[in-house]
């Protein structure tokens, strides 16, 4: 009994050693690119950091998101206005987060922001209905992410991408799946690729959140409205009970 009581504490000790280990000491001066902070996990993200002490550069889509991050955060926290399937914007985000590295390097990239989520049947769907996910939640991210590499290269950073996994389950058309399956691919690439820089990149699959409750009522309405746009011909072939059911 004795020895199975100093092994457990043994093992346990060993297991403080090593999660030690992995802990990130020196925060100061060490900056955090976050997107999507506007609301959500991206807002939530920037403060918890923030009161850690790290340098956080939060990226939102609205100069509303921006001054209600601001008004509860620290002086150190900066926002950025970004909008992802614009590339100039994504431009001048990049100019700033430079600037506001001072040479140093980006110590953390992480990805929230997500496009808007125009769901419903394939035949129901045009092909701006895909654009309008994947330039935010895919390309947006692919191109930000190439842009801001030269940083985290220089200051051996880590890229996270945070990934719902509701969108891994392709149970029904338009791109947010498409999307969330090619920011698995694009992470586990970059990740074999940037081993020999020292960047380390990761992928986060988070679950279900209460906020998701209002976008489940946004994909209803975009549901009635597909439906009031589809030609006739496709209409009757579903018929009217698929709608409600």
């Amino acid at each position: 009994l004795h020895i199975a009581i100093l092994a457990s504490i043994l093992s346990l000790s060993i297991y403080w050693i090593i999660r030690d280990r992995y802990r990130v000491r020196n925060l100061n001066g060490k900056h955090v690119f976050i997107t999507g902070c506007d609301t959500g996990l991206g807002n939530a993200l920037a403060k918890w950091l923030d009161k850690k002490g790290f340098c956080v550069i939060a990226a939102c889509a609205t100069e509303k998101g921006s001054q209600e991050l601001r008004c509860c955060s620290s002086l150190s926290l900066k926002t950025v206005n970004l909008n992802l399937a614009d590339s100039n914007s994504i431009a001048k985000a990049v100019v700033f987060v430079t600037e506001q590295t001072a040479g140093k390097g980006l110590f953390g990239l992480v990805s929230t922001a997500e496009g808007t989520a125009p769901v419903g049947p394939t035949d129901w769907l045009r092909i701006e209905d895909f654009r309008s996910v994947l330039d935010v939640s895919l390309l947006g991210l692919i191109e930000i992410t190439l842009k801001l590499l030269p940083l985290l290269k220089k200051a051996e950073g880590r890229v996270v991408n945070l990934i719902n996994s509701k969108g891994l389950m392709a149970f029904v058309g338009g791109g947010y799946s498409l999307s969330k399956w090619g920011m698995e691919a694009f992470s586990d690439t970059l990740r074999i690729e940037m081993q020999h820089f020292g960047v380390k990149v990761s992928i986060l699959e988070h679950g279900f959140f209460k906020a998701e409750e209002v976008n489940s009522d946004i994909i209803e309405k975009y549901l009635f409205k597909l439906w009031n746009r589809l030609t006739p011909e496709i209409r009757d072939s579903y018929g009217e009970k698929y709608l409600v059911e």
